[in-house]
């Protein structure tokens, strides 16, 4: 009927938008839930498709959680995962991936982007170790997805997922890119929506969002990057300058534009976050998915941060809606507060703040 016929439209439609970023054909999309489910179908699918002769996943210490479990569950299912270490800028050494590949190594899993410190992973190099061994590779996109180009062709990867809330679409939506030559299982059945890979009625409204959010980040990415960047260096550079024993974690250049990952010796992060809060400045002491979390960011200690400086440690993130005039305040109350804090710590006994 008429409606049924403007929604399947609309979503079509946003098909052709997200694919149109991605430098990828419609067909290659697959609307999903958001990120987590992205991934979920991307490692379970992947895997199950190519079992039994092939039942080992590598990936790394620094993924995002619904990476980390899902390898566990696999591995708990009875395949094998290999976790590649990182750097101290956590950065993944793609020599350290080709020692870890088997002649029965399934897939390679690794984020594009870092989401507490917004490292960037050589992929294109890891794909091509990955393929070279006769393995699929799924790189994690949703932190890089509007922040950096995403041609999934000139990346050369096989699975590509993307969540809708990190470009300004609504929670809830999402999308997973599946190359045609890379077959894969569906984790959902019933009926043959999404070219069968996953069953369920769409998210129309979601997806048509997405689909928006994707043609304003085509827009006019270059000069937002820029922005961003200017932003954030000016942001650290004045954190830097007024709060002393404060230092940067991880790459000061291999990273995307809006993220700042921050360490401030002799403060508890969570007690950071709280007191910016009050100030109207939200951040974060580590991934949103584990948030109530007590123990420190896994990120940070996979890059060898001890203990205490991964639970002093604060991720700071710019978007579009923020301005210099926010950063300038933003810096007054980082100082304010780490001021504050310092002089109630039990422990600190480094030099006084500016």
């Amino acid at each position: 009927h008429y409606r049924g016929q403007v929604a399947r439209q609309r979503l079509e439609m946003a098909r052709r938008q997200v694919a149109s970023l991605l430098h990828c054909d419609p067909k290659e999309i697959v609307f999903t839930s958001g990120g987590t489910e992205a991934n979920n179908l991307a490692l379970f699918g992947a895997l199950r498709h190519r079992l039994p002769s092939r039942n080992h996943v590598v990936s790394t210490r620094i993924e995002h959680p619904c990476v980390l479990q899902a390898c566990a569950q696999l591995e708990r299912e009875g395949a094998s995962v290999t976790y590649i270490p990182v750097a101290s800028d956590g950065v993944v050494d793609p020599a350290d991936v080709a020692r870890a590949l088997r002649p029965n190594t399934a897939l390679v899993s690794m984020m594009h982007v870092n989401n507490e410190t917004g490292a960037i992973q050589p992929i294109r190099e890891i794909a091509a170790l990955a393929h070279q061994a006769g393995a699929l590779f799924h790189a994690d996109g949703v932190q890089a997805f509007g922040k950096l180009p995403t041609r999934v062709d000139d990346l050369c990867v096989d699975l590509y997922p993307i969540s809708g809330h990190k470009v300004y679409a609504p929670k809830g939506i999402g999308a997973l890119f599946v190359k045609k030559d890379a077959p894969i299982d569906p984790l959902l059945f019933g009926g043959r929506q999404e070219n069968g890979l996953r069953a369920g009625t769409e998210n129309v409204a979601g997806a048509v969002a997405l689909g928006r959010a994707a043609v304003s980040i085509a827009d006019g990415l270059d000069e937002e990057t820029d922005r961003l960047r200017t932003l954030r260096d000016l942001l650290e550079q004045g954190i830097l300058a007024r709060v002393p024993d404060a230092s940067v974690n991880g790459a000061r250049d291999r990273r995307v534009a809006n993220t700042s990952n921050i360490c401030f010796d002799g403060i508890e992060g969570e007690a950071m976050v709280i007191s910016l809060d009050l100030k109207g400045f939200a951040v974060s002491s580590g991934s949103a998915c584990s948030s109530g979390a007590v123990e420190p960011s896994h990120v940070l200690l996979a890059m060898g941060l001890p203990p205490e400086r991964a639970r002093a440690s604060l991720r700071f993130s710019l978007g579009r809606g923020n301005t210099l005039e926010e950063v300038d305040a933003l810096i007054d109350a980082v100082a304010g507060s780490a001021s504050h804090l310092r002089r109630l710590s039990p422990t600190y006994t480094g030099r006084e703040l500016r």
